[in-house]
C-alpha cells in the first residue's frame, strides 16, 4: 500500500516546479492559456508556511495554498458575505496522477476545507479557470458555488469565482 502523508511545504523549488507541471498539463489537456507563476510568489508562500503539500510514497503528488486573503484580485461584492473567509489557490496535482483518475484533487480540497474550518473560516473562496471542466467539477460535487465567470478580456484569462460555506 502506498503511503500518502500531508505535510506543509519547505522546498519552493518542488512546490514550483509541480505547480508549473500541472498547469502546462492542465493548458494542453484543455486547450487553455498556461499561467505565467513567479517563483519568488512561490518562494514567499512556501516561506510563509502557506503551501500544503500532499506526498504519495514520498514523491509530491499535489498542493494548494490556503491564504486569509486573496491571492486574486477579488471583484467587488462577487462573494456573499463572511465574517472570516479564507482563501483557496494554486491547487495543483502531478500529471501522471491526473492522467490516472487519482483522487489526489479531491482530497487538496477536502484537506483545505479542513484546514480552513479549523483555523476559524466560515467561507472558503477561490477563482479558477473555468477552460479546466474537471477541477470546477470536482469543486461543485464537494460542496463550492459559482458567482460569477469573467471572460478575462483581452489581456487576462478567463476566471470563475467558487466559495464553500464552512458552517
Amino acid at each position: 500500500m502506498t503511503t500518502m502523508t500531508w505535510e506543509v511545504a519547505a522546498d519552493a523549488g518542488e512546490v514550483h516546479d509541480l505547480l508549473c507541471a500541472s498547469d502546462r498539463y492542465q493548458g494542453e489537456r484543455f486547450h487553455s492559456p498556461v499561467p505565467q507563476r513567479n517563483p519568488a510568489t512561490t518562494e514567499s508562500r512556501v516561506r510563509d508556511g502557506l503551501v500544503h503539500l500532499l506526498r504519495v510514497g514520498g514523491a509530491a503528488a499535489a498542493m494548494f495554498t490556503l491564504t486569509r486573503t486573496p491571492a486574486f484580485a477579488e471583484p467587488p461584492g462577487v462573494f456573499p458575505a463572511a465574517a472570516n473567509p479564507a482563501y483557496l489557490s494554486r491547487l495543483a496535482v502531478r500529471p501522471d496522477l491526473v492522467a490516472a483518475a487519482s483522487l489526489a484533487g479531491p482530497l487538496c480540497l477536502r484537506r483545505a476545507m479542513a484546514l480552513a474550518r479549523e483555523r476559524g473560516a466560515d467561507m472558503l473562496r477561490a477563482e479558477a479557470n473555468p477552460d479546466i471542466e474537471s477541477t470546477v467539477e470536482c469543486m461543485t460535487l464537494l460542496g463550492f458555488r459559482r458567482c460569477t465567470t469573467s471572460s478575462g478580456g483581452a489581456d487576462g484569462p478567463r476566471r470563475v469565482h467558487l466559495y464553500r460555506s464552512l458552517i
